[in-house]
């Protein structure tokens, strides 16, 4: 089964929110269901091998209780088992604030298609059946906890996905006599301002989210999320009303007006259209100069913080931008 939106990504999906419901009442019920069962809804471990039969069992639907982060790898690819050993010592590090799915893409090819991988390593997230691609390569790892950082800290706010309590499996046993559980990273405080800008994204009222992420951001700069937020509520605003057709028979009919670039490629974008987007705004400032080389260029960067700069396809376009600039 093919996960909604892979095309679109970003450490919140524009479509996210439209599951975000469902996805907490699950997660709930998996806890109530544990709690009867008088025991952990541990998994039986926390790296788990898929294949394509039980990727909708294992992934999508777990997905609803616990992050599951995707390592796509092959066994003659030298950097995944440089990876892949990192991504299991964190997900037990992490104890169950979220789930490594390991999938062999020599043995799962319609999964590695399906998620338009473009190499190996390659990283993935699905949460709330919502897929998204966290980063490509042996990366530092660092980076690695930051993404994983990012992920669990979104899965929590905006569905209510904490994951699930894990028993370490030497049954340890604290002061106390009883099971040992490992609590993984502290949850982070909520912060009632992103809160409150999610609430209007959620809701629909733009002008509301886009001042609000404002706010969290004039306060924290570097704050990821409301960075994120704030790209995709200026996104949908700006594509809100238009008529799809006519901004794609102007962008080809008058290839010169930026404007009408500007606006086919927000389309493409808000669409999942991603390559697409960032190739029109890079061929826009190649043919362009001046101040419509410049508007072309930020909007650009716009686009780049809805979908996120770790993405394989950000670092791609970053590059090609920075060739027709210099």
């Amino acid at each position: 089964m093919q996960p909604r939106n892979v095309s679109m990504s970003g450490v919140v999906d524009l479509a996210a929110v439209k599951a975000a419901g469902e996805a907490k009442q699950k997660a709930e019920q998996a806890r109530a269901d544990a709690a009867e069962r008088g025991g952990s809804a541990a998994p039986s471990g926390l790296v788990i091998d898929v294949d394509e039969a039980g990727f909708e069992a294992e992934v999508l639907q777990r997905s609803a209780e616990v992050p599951v982060v995707i390592d796509f790898w092959a066994e003659w690819c030298e950097p995944c088992k440089q990876l892949g050993p990192v991504l299991e010592r964190l997900a037990r590090e992490y104890a169950g604030r979220f789930l490594l799915a390991r999938v062999d893409v020599d043995q799962n090819q319609m999964l590695f298609q399906q998620f338009g991988v473009q190499g190996i390593p390659a990283v993935f997230a699905v949460v709330a059946g919502q897929a998204l691609p966290l980063f490509q390569g042996a990366a530092p790892e660092a980076q690695i906890r930051e993404t994983l950082d990012q992920l669990v800290q979104v899965s929590e706010q905006r569905f209510g996905i904490t994951g699930l309590p894990y028993v370490p499996e030497d049954g340890a046993e604290g002061a106390d006599g009883a099971d040992a559980v490992r609590q993984g990273p502290p949850e982070p405080p909520e912060d009632p301002a992103l809160t409150a800008a999610h609430d209007a994204l959620d809701a629909g009222d733009l002008d509301a989210a886009v001042r609000a992420y404002k706010d969290v951001l004039a306060a924290d700069p570097a704050n990821t999320e409301a960075r994120l937020g704030l790209g995709q509520a200026e996104l949908l605003a700006r594509v809100q009303g238009l008529d799809a057709q006519q901004v794609r028979k102007e962008a080809a009919d008058r290839p010169a007006d930026v404007d009408a670039q500007l606006r086919a490629a927000d389309l493409d974008l808000a669409g999942g259209h991603v390559e697409d987007a960032f190739g029109r705004i890079v061929d826009t400032v190649r043919r362009t100069a001046g101040d419509d080389r410049e508007r072309a260029r930020l909007r650009l960067l716009d686009l780049f913080d809805v979908i996120g700069g770790d993405d394989p396809r950000v670092v791609t376009a970053r590059s090609a931008l920075a060739r027709v600039l210099f």
